[in-house]
């Protein structure tokens, strides 16, 4: 038998053996970059910097391409820095790719340029150009927007509202001062555009999902949530779900997602953002940035439940890495983080197919009930939000935002004619009073709160819990309620109704004031509201909230927890399956018929027939299924 040193030597010589692009040892369903900021790429060119930093960041993660910077701040790296780096990485078979971050002042508030003042808009198509020149493939980074509200911009202005001042500006920016300069200078180059993770309030600084994807050659996707506690206040969820609606913008055309290391009280939580990022099949992801992963994971960053085996092995992570010539290297910074979750999704990501969900329609530059569709993520409900009325749904979700769309009640009347289920959130259905809801049925959102302290049906089920939901008023026996919420004394309101219109039929799901009470629901109300909006998805699960499902047109899905203790759940399927097998062990599991929490009163959709699987999930955890005949 060989030994293990033979074998590294063997596999070493194998990569260099091999062209660039199929080197050895690359991830197999993914690539992965790394984004290099001016400030660092100005110090590669000094003697000797590079080359150890680089050392020490590839061998512990393994990189395809890197983004080099030419400006930020208003500083801008010289041509002969640039040239002398990009040789480095393409004689080592990476590839390159320019960067531009169009900020005066990051660290001011993330001061951008203003494109009503012409020293700026000079500026910045000198840069286009000048980078242009150097790369075949330039991505700007985050900050193609504007917060300006100087003297020229209240001018430019006039009686247009801010957002819609914003987006004419940036889109005619786009044109003349990045695309159109970029391809005088270089035909080929391809221009992407990085969209961060705020997608909600987009259009108030100009960002366009409306028309950049279309005149842009790419995108790309911030997918970093770092801490929900932070100044965003984003849930883990959106790191899978905005990568789904970009590509549902631009299909084919979203490049990958970007995760940076900020915000995370835990490793975890940076581990997290990584593979919430592949779920979501993202064809590159790319690591922000060059001196992050160049940072020292601290002691403090272990989190409290990493003394138990989770999806980030805290000690497998930190064990010596072997090397090619057989001695070992002790990993010390994020790069290894990166580097061990990457690895640990790759092994399983080939074998699921294509992301699928709860359809819901946001229409472009529209606002409301900001990113509920990731709270409801969050509960178990796999998410596809669409820019477009998916009118070949069988069941759709419509939060608030949809009331953006003038026709949304006819399109919403038209589901329901042809035998189709519409879901509306009370957001939507307070914004569309007087606008002809009341046709489909005579529900009315009040101006009244009720403060649930249970359930309907769920007795002593949820102690402690002090919910704020707004008070749903309904004809009896022309609505029905299926979930229904109960005060101190005993007095009910309705969580979730039912009314029928044409063949279809359309329900009302109560959201709290605080998004995040969704999460104290208990599990049994859990499953009944998630029996009727999956209804039409082969798996479910029963389960608290923060736990995550994940499904894939191939039979195969994801079930993650992020709740900090271990959690005992039901992977609930179609009758027509018999077994799962969790793709990662191998282990099969046989189902039960009958659901413990699935004869509570959804009408019918209690899913007695569908088969249940127990399983355990350690915290922070995923684990990786096949369903199976």
């Amino acid at each position: 038998m060989k030994s293990i040193s033979a074998i590294f030597v063997a596999l070493f010589c194998l990569q260099f053996s091999l062209p660039a692009a199929h080197a050895a040892g690359k991830y197999q369903n993914f690539a992965a970059s790394i984004y290099a900021r001016v400030y660092e790429v100005r110090q590669m060119g000094a003697p000797g910097w590079l080359e150890s930093r680089w050392n020490e960041i590839s061998r512990q993660v393994k990189i395809d391409k890197i983004y080099l910077e030419t400006h930020r701040d208003m500083i801008v790296a010289e041509k002969d820095t640039i040239l002398k780096v990009k040789k480095f990485f393409q004689d080592r078979g990476i590839q390159t790719a320019g960067g531009i971050t169009i900020t005066v002042s990051e660290m001011n508030r993330f001061q951008t340029y203003c494109y009503s003042n012409p020293e700026h808009r000079k500026k910045l198509k000198e840069v286009v150009e000048f980078t242009a020149g150097l790369f075949d493939e330039i991505i700007l980074d985050d900050f193609f927007f504007t917060n300006c509200k100087c003297e020229h911009c209240i001018r430019a202005k006039g009686n247009k509202s801010w957002t819609q001042f914003r987006l004419d500006l940036l889109d005619e920016a786009a044109r003349t001062l990045v695309i159109g300069p970029a391809k005088s200078i270089n035909p080929k180059v391809k221009m992407v555009i990085k969209y961060p993770n705020w997608y909600e309030h987009f259009q108030g600084l100009g960002f366009n999902l409306e028309t950049e994807p279309k005149i842009f050659d790419g995108i790309y996707t911030g997918t970093e949530t770092r801490d929900r506690s932070g100044d965003q206040h984003l849930q883990e969820y959106l790191g899978y779900s905005i990568f789904r609606y970009f590509e549902n913008i631009k299909p084919g055309g979203n490049g990958g997602g970007w995760v940076d290391t900020y915000g995370g009280r835990y490793i975890d939580r940076y581990a997290e953002q990584l593979w919430l990022t592949l779920f979501a099949k993202a064809p590159e992801i790319t690591l922000f940035d060059f001196s992050q992963m160049l940072r020292q994971i601290r002691p403090a960053e272990r989190a409290p439940w990493q003394g138990q085996k989770t999806s980030l092995d805290f000690d497998t992570m930190m064990a010596p890495i072997p090397q090619p010539d057989g001695t070992t290297v002790k990993p010390t910074t994020y790069a290894r983080a990166a580097g061990y979750t990457l690895e640990q999704v790759d092994g399983f990501l080939g074998k699921l197919g294509k992301p699928i969900g709860l359809k819901s329609y946001k229409p472009y530059h529209s606002t409301g009930e900001d990113f509920l569709h990731n709270y409801l993520g969050m509960i178990g409900i796999p998410m596809d939000l669409m820019p477009e009325f998916p009118g070949d749904a069988q069941t759709i979700l419509l939060t608030e935002s949809a009331a953006f769309d003038p026709a949304i009640v006819d399109k919403i009347k038209a589901q329901l004619i042809n035998g189709k289920s519409v879901v509306i959130t009370s957001g939507l259905l307070r914004a569309l009073q007087g606008k002809g809801i009341e046709d489909i049925a005579e529900i009315r959102y009040t101006d009244r709160k009720a403060i649930i302290k249970n359930f309907r049906g769920q007795p002593d089920m949820a102690p402690d819990i002090h919910i704020l939901i707004p008070q749903i008023q309904y004809l009896t026996n022309d609505v029905w309620e299926l979930v229904g919420g109960m005060t101190q004394n005993d007095l009910g309101y309705p969580l979730l109704l039912q009314a029928g219109y044409g063949k279809g039929v359309l329900y009302v799901l109560t959201i709290p004031e605080n998004f995040s009470d969704l999460y104290s629901f208990p599990a049994p109300v859990l499953t009944q509201i998630r029996n009727v909006l999956l209804s039409d998805l082969n798996v479910r699960i029963e389960s608290p909230g923060d736990v995550s499902l994940f499904v894939y047109d191939n039979d195969t899905f994801i079930v993650e927890s992020f709740l900090p203790d271990p959690v005992e759940i039901r992977i609930s399927t179609d009758p027509r399956f018999i077994k799962i097998q969790e793709l990662t062990t191998g282990h099969e599991f046989l189902g039960k018929q009958g659901s413990p929490s699935g004869g509570f009163g959804v009408f019918g959709m209690s899913g007695s027939k569908r088969l249940t699987y127990p399983i355990t999930i350690a915290p922070h955890s995923y684990r990786v299924f096949t369903a199976k005949h």
